[in-house]
């Protein structure tokens, strides 16, 4: 409960009041300065470390002043706190805590009674001097006739000291005059105090540990060290000490060196402390007897006279034996041997033997249990125990003994009592026992946020005490951003007050909050924290101090969701909330040729906003492109409208080339990317020309061109040309065959082409000979063909009704197939039969097992559901 640091204890400040009463208002006109932390900084810079017993018992002094003076004082016994008029008493042993005098009346006497009881149920006497009873603190123990039975001053001078505000409670207000710690033998000179007494300040001349060096020093710490080289003589006699100057005997000496073993046969390097040692070889001299040798192991000095000499008795020690040479054994005597056995109760029944008796005694005996409930006859070195579990109920009144065959004298309980003790934060570490538990022996220090004032009281009564005052400024620097400009407040307990200036911090948006300042405070000393008393508010705090600042209330003008112009209303800057106007939405689509025409809506965007979480796409334009392609071209766009331009066209158009004779298949952006000279070039077939000539039936000679063909009356092709009667013929060119034509006075387009060349010869007189006779054979032949078609004067019969007949004729069959074949029918109706009645039997029969079946296994299920059923 000591700071860590000596250096680092905060003096004691000024208490807030002297008074102690339980009234809770402080009479200012008592208060005086405390000049206990002047005196308490110069006795602990003397006291050195804080591990030695002079600091620790400075500290319980300070402690127990602060606790005093702050009326934090309380009974570890009741929990209550000490008024300045109770009755008192402290222990003067080890902790010096200070407890109620009716309080630790009742202790002592419960725990004498309590000793007295154990002892009864043992079945024990003990008288007043025997039984104790112990500090609940510290637990030393006294005696019951050191129970206290009056109220004494800190000091032990005065009896029921009266109360006086401008004294220490519970103190006399004079010299203490209690000798002094340490048996200095002088007295403490401070006022009457609780606690120990500090070491004793007067000055007295003393020298160092080594005894070197005087000087004059306090009383309590006249022990010092001068530093130097101790130089005491050393414990072997030879050498002196060599560490510094030091409290205590001085260390055993490790300087090293060659000794003998003391029977002087092995010589070893050993530390001059560890000189005179024993080697491990046998002495082996050779006695004065002349005949044995000493046995011991290495010694010093003579061995000795032959233990074998004079006097000597047989092993059972009943026959004596003189004069007997050392190197005889001595005989056997023959009698029993009769030495008491490790039983302490019978005696060796062997004869005289040499050696030791056998260990177990097995003489058979009559042996009952501890608890005396079985009796049985067993060797004597064996034990008797029973399984009966003692079912008696130990010391702690709490749990039976439980012990297999226990004689009555229970052991203590060896459980742990784990009841939760007063304090309410601990429970009972000691063995279960029976009343009520020892207090919680451990302190609580209460203080201030910044240390400088603090106090300890024991634990479980931190919730009842006022926490100190402390005149000083706090020390801990604010969090929140006014810490350069806040006005700085008085040491307090716990945490800070907030600040009361205006937060004033900048809000994302730009406006700056107008709230009192909500940032974060300290937070408590965790070291300084106690349990407060739970206080209503009468008003609600505006907000929780460490929050974040609210959202910004401040209006602002806002536009729609789509931005249009003149769509603006008033909102809250920090309401995420937007609005759609009625307009249209108007944005251009991303074909970039038409608009949005839903209502207005957010946009999507690439920004994590309240907008673009509710954002809506535009519609998407789904109308056929209607762009000019480049270059023009006569099929549409495949594509629906799209921004840009369109692709190119890759359609195929059929070309015939000049003269027809086939058709090209060309793209259209290739050919329609032609000069017209190209696509002249591009469809020509590039063979003969296939159209005909329009004055006669020859195909045009050129190349495959475009427009009329070339030259179309000079064609030089040979044509047979012939008479009218078509005798004689010749081969004449072709412009020769028109030129005749035209000199005749016709056309020779208007010549059909069988006739072409006809007629242009004229007819020499064979050639009408000929066609004479050839008339009169034509007369010949039509008169035989007209008689073999005149008709026989019978009505004709139609074809189709002939041929309907002779199927008919086929169709006639004999009697015995029309019969087979009606046989065949009646025996193909009466199987169709056979097999409905067939399939309509099994059908029936298949419906009543499956309809027993499923009962059958309905049974089975709510058996299974059912089994008592």
């Amino acid at each position: 409960m000591a700071t860590s640091n000596t250096t680092l204890l905060p003096p004691l400040s000024p208490p807030s009041s002297d008074s102690d009463s339980d009234s809770g208002t402080s009479s200012r006109q008592h208060q005086h300065t405390d000049l206990s932390s002047t005196i308490f900084k110069s006795y602990l810079e003397l006291t050195g470390h804080q591990s030695s017993p002079q600091h620790q018992d400075l500290i319980k002094i300070q402690s127990f002043l602060t606790s005093s003076r702050s009326g934090a004082l309380s009974c570890l016994i009741c929990l209550e706190r000490i008024k300045p008029t109770d009755p008192t008493w402290s222990c003067s042993s080890r902790c010096f805590a200070v407890f109620h005098l009716l309080c630790i009346q009742s202790w002592a006497h419960q725990s004498s009674n309590l000793a007295a009881a154990r002892a009864a149920s043992r079945a024990a006497t003990l008288n007043d001097d025997t039984l104790r009873w112990h500090c609940p603190k510290c637990r030393i123990e006294y005696p019951k006739s050191q129970t206290p039975k009056y109220y004494y001053c800190f000091c032990g001078k005065l009896e029921n000291p009266p109360h006086d505000p401008w004294i220490l409670p519970h103190s006399c207000g004079e010299i203490c005059g209690r000798p002094l710690t340490y048996n200095c033998g002088h007295e403490c000179l401070l006022l009457c105090h609780p606690g120990p007494c500090p070491s004793c300040p007067k000055l007295v001349k003393t020298k160092c540990y080594c005894g070197a060096t005087e000087d004059v020093r306090r009383c309590g710490f006249k022990d010092f060290s001068c530093k130097g080289v101790c130089r005491k003589t050393l414990a072997c006699g030879s050498h002196r000490c060599g560490e510094i100057c030091h409290d205590g005997d001085c260390p055993m000496c490790r300087k090293k060196g060659v000794y003998k073993c003391q029977c002087g046969k092995v010589e070893l390097e050993r530390e001059c402390c560890e000189r005179i040692f024993r080697c491990e070889n046998p002495c082996q001299k050779l006695l004065g007897c002349g005949r044995h040798v000493c046995e011991r192991g290495c010694h010093k000095g003579n061995c000795g006279e032959c233990p074998l000499q004079g006097k000597r008795t047989c092993p059972c020690g009943k026959r004596v034996y003189e004069g007997m040479a050392c190197d005889v054994a001595v005989p056997l005597c023959g009698a029993t041997c009769d030495k008491l056995l490790s039983c302490g109760f019978h005696r060796c029944p062997e004869r005289c033997h040499r050696g030791p008796c056998i260990e177990t005694c097995r003489t058979v005996v009559t042996k009952s249990c501890r608890c005396g409930s079985a009796r049985k006859q067993i060797p004597c070195y064996q034990d008797l125990t029973c399984e009966r579990k003692c079912q008696k109920v130990r010391d702690c009144g709490r749990h039976a003994c439980k012990r297999r065959c226990c004689d009555g004298d229970c052991p203590p309980c060896s459980e742990i009592c784990d009841r939760r003790l007063r304090c309410r934060n601990h429970k009972c570490p000691a063995p279960c026992h029976r009343g009520a538990c020892s207090p919680c022996p451990l302190m609580v220090m209460i203080s201030c946020s910044c240390g400088e004032t603090h106090f300890e009281v024991p634990c479980g009564t931190e919730t009842e005490q006022k926490p100190p005052k402390c005149p000083k400024r706090c020390r801990v620097a604010p969090l929140c951003t006014h810490r350069l400009i806040c006005k700085p407040h008085k040491c307090h307990y716990g945490a800070c007050p907030p600040c009361r200036l205006i937060c004033d911090e900048e809000y994302s948006c730009g406006h700056k909050c107008k709230l009192r300042c909500h940032g974060p405070r300290p937070p408590a000393l965790p070291e300084f924290t106690l349990k407060p008393k739970k206080k209503k508010s009468s008003h609600e705090a505006e907000h929780i101090p460490g929050t974040l600042c609210p959202p910004c209330p401040e209006l602002v003008w806002r536009s729609c969701v789509g931005n249009h112009i003149g769509a603006e209303r008033m909102m809250i800057c920090s309401n995420p909330a937007e609005f759609s106007c009625d307009n249209l939405c108007g944005t251009l689509l991303s074909c970039g040729n038409h608009y949005c025409t839903k209502i207005c809506h957010a946009l999507k965007s690439d920004s994590k906003s309240y907008s673009s979480v509710l954002a809506e796409s535009c519609e998407e334009c789904n109308l056929p492109c209607q762009k000019e392609r480049s270059p023009p071209c006569p099929h549409p766009c495949p594509l629906v409208c799209h921004p840009g331009e369109c692709p190119p066209c890759h359609s195929l158009i059929k070309r015939a080339c000049h003269c027809g004779a086939m058709v090209h298949a060309l793209k259209c952006i290739y050919y329609n990317s032609l000069d017209e000279r190209e696509q002249v070039a591009v469809r020509s077939c590039g063979g003969p020309c296939h159209r005909k000539l329009p004055n006669c039936t020859h195909l045009c000679p050129e190349i495959c061109h475009r427009g009329q063909c070339p030259s179309p009356d000079k064609c030089s092709k040979k044509v047979i040309v012939r008479c009218g009667c078509q005798t004689l013929k010749k081969e004449w060119s072709c412009k020769d065959v028109q030129e005749a034509y035209r000199n005749a006075g016709s056309d020779p387009k208007d010549v059909p082409k069988t006739q072409f060349g006809l007629g242009l010869l004229p007819c020499d007189p064979d050639c009408r000979s000929k066609m004479k006779i050839t008339d009169s054979e034509l007369q010949l032949r039509k008169s035989v063909v007209t008689q073999k078609k005149e008709p026989d004067g019978e009505k004709p019969v139609a074809k189709r009704r002939r041929r309907r007949e002779r199927v008919q004729e086929d169709k006639k069959a004999s009697r015995l197939q029309v019969i087979s074949g009606a046989t065949r029918k009646v025996l193909l109706i009466v199987i169709i039969l056979v097999t409905l009645i067939a399939v309509a039997y099994c059908g029936y029969n298949g419906l009543l097992w499956l309809s027993d079946w499923m009962n059958e296994a309905e049974l089975q299920r709510q058996r299974r559901i059912y089994p008592r059923i």
